[in-house]
């Protein structure tokens, strides 16, 4: 009766498991999105970047205080990030010439996605959302790779 029952929910949950997977096109468009956020500054192309972030998202790091020496939380809202994919590598070096963009999607779960985004010299942490049948970075929580550099 145990086994039986252990087989029973196993059946379940990957049941369950193929109906809230992610399908390929999911795949594609939330790599899209992480590539869209990058590639936004790496082509200064502020169209692009609208293009995967919800009007609402937000960038979080920690930063140093250099006067007191006490870390604090620092937020970067789309609005900003527009106009830094407008400016950020207008002269065309700010990145190497073949930039790092390795996108590590972790998790998939119906309509979120938890992203990595290992770039040259940071990581970012992204949250994204299907919302209206479109993936959208929400949530972004990034760090230099040297975090003496914050």
């Amino acid at each position: 009766m145990k086994r039986s029952l252990i087989l029973a929910f196993s059946i379940f949950s990957l049941c369950t498991i193929s109906v809230m997977g992610q399908t390929q096109k999911d795949t594609l468009e939330i790599t899209q999105v992480a590539l869209d956020y990058i590639e936004s500054q790496h082509n200064v192309n502020p169209a692009q970047f609208e293009r995967a972030a919800h009007p609402r998202m937000v960038k979080r790091t920690f930063w140093t205080n250099k006067t007191t020496g006490k870390e604090y939380l620092r937020e970067t809202f789309t609005d900003a990030m527009i106009l830094l994919a407008e400016t950020y590598n207008k002269d065309g070096d700010r990145f190497p010439e073949n930039p790092k963009k390795e996108v590590v999607i972790l998790d998939i779960f119906d309509k979120t996605a938890s992203v990595k985004l290992i770039a040259d010299d940071w990581i970012d942490y992204m949250h994204i959302v299907k919302l209206n049948g479109k993936w959208q970075l929400v949530n972004v929580l990034w760090q230099f790779n040297d975090s003496n550099s914050h």
